[in-house]
């Protein structure tokens, strides 16, 4: 029951935010500004293949991946909708911020601002490259031209902009949740399961994803995670369930293999009157909360870095998880070539699902394995050129491979999107005949 609620638990999150961000597209469209805003970044987009209207989803995902993926519904053409979505997970989401944060504190108490910065600009430029590089393969071509006639502005009605709004919130919910729901249930029954047949074992080194993490560990020593280091791997499971769930998971993993011995502190008996109290004397934190989110609404705050302790208080992770991270990873090569498999990999379930309700199964797994095989080659690129002088044959096995299976991909997706062209020229003139 905990794995199907927490399913519908993840769908239920995202109800306030995909609700609003279609309420307020909804009225743009009908006050005619979005026509506008579209033609204003169209020359700027046409140079990647994409028209101005896809700048509103890209922007979109700087705050959540799903919403901007439902945004791609308002582009009338469904290879914009196709290559956009292919971008869009590149954009760093809010989600992942907590990720570098945590890093940023452990490894880069000076400067982690702008490490965290530098992911964000290389996110970006990712998605650049891989709009560049389809429009190249398999979406090669001319840009469709972009017109349209510029209605008036006017006042948005209110029963036309929440009928709108109701229709695609109702289309997610029943859509995506059928994507959602069974893969979140069966994360977190692994995770709940213990090698010896019991449950109750969330993030813990006794569960089946545990398992599997310590089994899949040496799959990522290429990119500097070393035996040792399994709860990195499970880290990356369960950031596929959601990327806010990765700090929790190398927090409560890591702090389960520091020399802190967890199992002495006593636990103190439940009672309901001082939880009552508690929760009311967070109320004013709380409320202080709102007011920071108003300031930041796209959560790019990272917080205190320069000092553990402060640090570890504001992300809610215990402190000794900094100490047993230093261990384990390679210093700050090793920890920057993980954060930057963090930043490119697949995106979570929730916004893989919207992708398969704006697409197809095709294109949703071509999405999945395109996203994490250019996190798995940046990220082991990186860390095999830092570190090259100690094992340069190693490194360069592993640096011109990578390259000339990227350099494969890209003629596979070169003469895919040949054989399309020229199938739908064919097509074409038999019309015309």
């Amino acid at each position: 029951t905990k794995g199907f609620g927490g399913g519908i638990q993840v769908v239920a999150t995202f109800i306030p935010i995909i609700g609003f961000l279609f309420l307020f597209l909804s009225a743009l469209e009908d006050s005619g500004y979005m026509s506008r805003a579209a033609f204003v970044m169209d020359r700027f987009m046409r140079m990647i293949g994409l028209p101005g209207k896809s700048f509103v989803p890209m922007i979109v995902g700087f705050g959540c991946n799903v919403p901007a993926i439902m945004a791609t519904r308002t582009l009338e053409n469904q290879r914009d909708r196709i290559l956009t979505n292919l971008m869009n997970p590149f954009m760093s989401c809010g989600a992942r911020l907590p990720v570098y944060a945590l890093f940023a504190a452990a490894f880069f108490p000076v400067g982690g601002q702008n490490i965290v910065f530098g992911l964000y600009l290389l996110g970006i430029a990712v998605a650049v490259l891989t709009g560049l590089i389809m429009r190249h393969t398999l979406f090669k071509g001319e840009t469709s031209p972009f017109i349209m006639e510029l209605p008036a502005y006017h006042m948005p009605t209110l029963r036309g902009v929440f009928t709108r709004t109701w229709d695609r919130l109702k289309s997610f919910l029943f859509n995506a949740g059928r994507i959602i729901v069974p893969m979140v249930l069966v994360l977190n029954f692994l995770n709940a399961w213990g090698t010896d047949g019991s449950f109750g074992q969330e993030n813990s080194n006794q569960s089946v994803l545990s398992e599997i993490g310590k089994a899949l560990t040496p799959m990522f020593k290429p990119m500097g995670i070393e035996k040792d280091n399994w709860p990195a791997t499970v880290g990356v499971f369960t950031g596929v369930l959601a990327k806010e769930a990765v700090v929790g998971t190398l927090d409560a993993l890591y702090s389960q293999l520091s020399t802190v011995d967890n199992a002495s502190i006593e636990k103190t008996p439940f009672k309901l009157n001082e939880s009552l109290i508690a929760a009311l004397q967070t109320i004013p934190n709380n409320l202080g909360a709102v007011a920071d989110n108003l300031l930041d609404p796209l959560g790019l705050n990272i917080g205190t870095v320069d000092d553990m302790a402060v640090a570890a208080d504001e992300q809610k992770v215990k402190a000794n998880t900094f100490a047993a991270m230093q261990q384990r990873y390679d210093g700050k090569v090793g920890a920057f070539a993980y954060l930057l498999f963090i930043l490119l990999y697949a995106p979570c379930v929730a916004a893989t699902a919207a992708i398969h309700r704006e697409t197809n199964m095709g294109w949703t797994v071509f999405v999945v394995f395109w996203t994490t095989g250019i996190a798995y080659m940046t990220a082991t690129v990186f860390y095999q050129g830092m570190t090259f002088e100690r094992h340069p044959e190693y490194s360069l096995m592993w640096i011109s491979g990578l390259i000339s299976a990227f350099v494969i991909v890209i003629t596979a997706l070169w003469l895919t999107g040949k054989q399309a062209m020229a199938k739908q020229v064919r097509e074409s003139v038999n019309d015309i005949i």
